[in-house]
């Protein structure tokens, strides 16, 4: 954008070309909507996506020792193996759609041997039982929100418009819940899911080893604080990744409940940030739909998914790039020499 033109003057602009295309004004929703995020976030009237890329942060739990959830903590660890490996749900649809993946071991508590090919900003086997204390300290948390900086600093080409956010670890939805609930006020029942499935009585003791969590605490001051008590540092270093992605004019690309949690967290710390946020999804979790209207998102699809990884934003990036098409190869009337409508005229 010149220096010499307004927010306000540009946002005429990308109105006026959005609106100029050969469409009635409006035919296209939600895609309209996208293509006008873009050229805001990169201030400009012909917006690139280059270089998409997902980041996988991947960490284990410590409150996954207790039974909030239907897989063993193990598992962890054996689907970071298949992500690195190349078959996991995100490595197809990111393969499907062009996109980079960067997978970073936050804290896995590995058995025995690590695979090659991760990030490695480890900080311990998971974090601590927030049952009976804090799940990190406070110099966890900022260096877990560095590591995350590092990330998108180090580790996402340089040239990258665009970043969607994934997650990988047993317990994290129960961690998502805890900071959900502490800094949007809902009860812990509006909060926590199946996540990987609970059921029934399953899903009934997991909602309350959550309450007894939550009331182990003092009510935190803010997102920073809210880390160091429930959550995860797979949670804390894609917080700190998605500040970055913000500070360097990306788009970033939202997930499903956890990373959505996560994106709390930044936006407690960064309130701008939602200007540069696409919701890629509501996920089948059923605390995510809350935590959208919460943070006042309107999701791209509706599939039910809840599978994490960045899965969401792989299966949603096609949209994305279906908006920036019509704004960048759809002809304006002018060129096409179609005759433009008159909406005041027809609305009489």
């Amino acid at each position: 954008m010149s220096a010499d033109v307004t927010p306000s003057q540009l946002e005429q602009e990308i109105q006026d070309k959005i609106d100029n295309k050969t469409k009635p004004r409006g035919a296209l929703g939600e895609l309209e909507t996208l293509a006008a995020q873009l050229c805001r976030v990169q201030k400009t009237l012909t917006p690139q996506l280059v270089a998409p890329t997902i980041v996988v942060f991947a960490a284990d739990h410590g409150l996954a020792n207790e039974a909030i959830s239907a897989y063993p903590r193990e598992v962890s660890a054996q689907m970071a193996w298949n992500i690195l490996a190349g078959g996991a749900g995100i490595n197809a649809f990111c393969k499907q759609n062009g996109i980079a993946v960067v997978f970073v071991d936050a804290g896995i508590d590995w058995p025995d041997e690590h695979p090659e090919g991760m990030i490695d900003h480890w900080m311990g086997p998971g974090t601590g039982n927030c049952l009976a204390d804090d799940a990190m300290s406070a110099g966890a948390v900022k260096a877990c929100l560095e590591a995350g900086a590092a990330v998108v600093d180090e580790n996402v080409a340089a040239d990258c418009t665009i970043i969607g956010f994934g997650e990988l670890g047993i317990g994290n939805t129960s961690s998502a819940s805890l900071l959900m609930s502490a800094l949007t006020g809902l009860p812990m029942a509006d909060c926590a899911g199946p996540g990987t499935g609970l059921v029934g009585e399953g899903l009934a003791k997991k909602i309350e080893i959550l309450t007894d969590a939550q009331a182990a605490h003092a009510q935190p001051a803010n997102g920073s604080e809210a880390l160091r008590m429930f959550g995860g540092f797979e949670i804390a270093q894609m917080t700190g990744a998605m500040l970055r992605a913000y500070e360097t004019g990306r788009i970033l690309m939202i997930d499903g409940f956890v990373a959505s949690a996560a994106f709390l967290v930044a936006q407690s710390i960064e309130p701008e940030i939602v200007n540069n946020a696409i919701y890629c999804h509501e996920s089948g979790e059923p605390g995510h739909a809350r935590l959208l209207a919460y943070l006042g998102g309107q999701p791209l699809l509706h599939l039910k998914m809840r599978l994490g990884e960045g899965s969401g934003c792989a299966v949603a990036y096609p949209i994305i790039c279906s908006a920036l098409a019509f704004l960048t190869d759809m002809a304006s009337f002018d060129d096409a020499g179609v005759s433009t409508g008159d909406p005041e005229a027809a609305a009489e």
